[in-house]
């Protein structure tokens, strides 16, 4: 259930408040295309901004948007582990497929207590967890030896692994068989290659189709195709983060009429030259 092409949706925004309408529309543009789930309110779709009425509002309606037809991991983690299971419970009760759960941050908690949030989560709450590594934006990497420790937990079902290390991924392939998502675009194919099942992809609010069919044609070992996909894609992937995420993402939708491009503060819109760049790109790719 949990692998292939998932897109890390962003949240839409019009006059501060988050647009409903248009977050559907999202849903079933990725629908259409064929994608293989959806991830609301991740990193991508700015969790840390919005507060917890309106993060539990999103889960809802892109669960029912989807209605069953693709897997819905609801973004639930916190660095707060009391916060991180009314989430988690919210998102079980509303009919997510899983939970996403990142580590927790800014408070940096040790390896042990990594492990006993995560295991309180799972212990408490029958709903899969999908683990969330991304020591860039928590302050905290999960060491593959926690990872493996989790890994033994029926409830924890795999890893988005966002350290932007294929060394890790490997290292935590040696230690268990947890299925591991790419949280890196631009490392899909090489973490593929290293048996990481598919991605949890934010190219893919631009172009599911491609992401799709890349991460299909290297899951049934066709690394000559996907591998000029992914050459075709990776400018349009570096571009997207030049400036961070969802930044770069939400301007290239702006530039196609698929989204406002609003944040919230303190997030901003890129600079002249990152959206030049993101232009370039989808140019490119014909977008344009």
């Amino acid at each position: 259930m949990f692998s292939g092409a998932l897109t890390a949706l962003v949240t839409p925004f019009k006059d501060g408040k988050v647009d409903e309408a248009r977050l559907i529309e999202q849903v079933k543009f990725q629908l259409d295309a064929g994608i293989d789930g959806l991830v609301p309110v991740g990193t991508t779709g700015e969790s840390p901004t919005l507060d917890m009425n309106e993060h539990k509002r999103v889960i809802e309606i892109v669960v029912e948007t989807a209605a069953g037809r693709v897997p819905t991991i609801a973004g639930a983690g916190g660095n707060s582990t009391e916060e991180a299971l009314e989430l988690h419970n919210h998102a079980k009760a509303v009919g997510a497929s899983a939970a996403l759960s990142v580590n927790p941050y800014y408070n940096k908690p040790t390896q042990e207590g990594l492990y006993r949030h995560f295991m309180k989560l799972a212990d408490a709450i029958p709903l899969p967890i999908v683990l969330y590594n991304i020591p860039g934006r928590c302050g905290v990497n999960m060491s593959p030896d926690t990872i493996a420790r989790l890994a033994e937990h029926h409830g924890i079902v795999a890893i988005k692994e966002a350290t932007g290390s294929c060394d890790q991924a490997s290292q935590i392939r040696q230690r268990c068989d947890l299925p591991i998502l790419s949280g890196d675009d631009s490392l899909t194919l090489p973490l593929m290659s290293i048996g990481g099942v598919g991605v949890i992809s934010v190219a893919s609010n631009l172009i599911p189709n491609k992401i799709t069919a890349m991460v299909r044609q290297a899951a049934d070992g066709d690394f000559t195709a996907a591998r000029g996909i992914h050459t075709q894609v990776f400018p349009l992937c570096q571009a997207l983060f030049l400036e961070g995420n969802p930044g770069g993402v939400k301007k290239a939708m702006q530039l196609l009429g698929r989204d406002s491009g609003e944040m919230r503060l303190p997030l901003w819109e890129v600079g002249d030259a990152t959206a030049a760049a993101i232009r370039h790109a989808l140019q490119g790719l014909g977008l344009l």
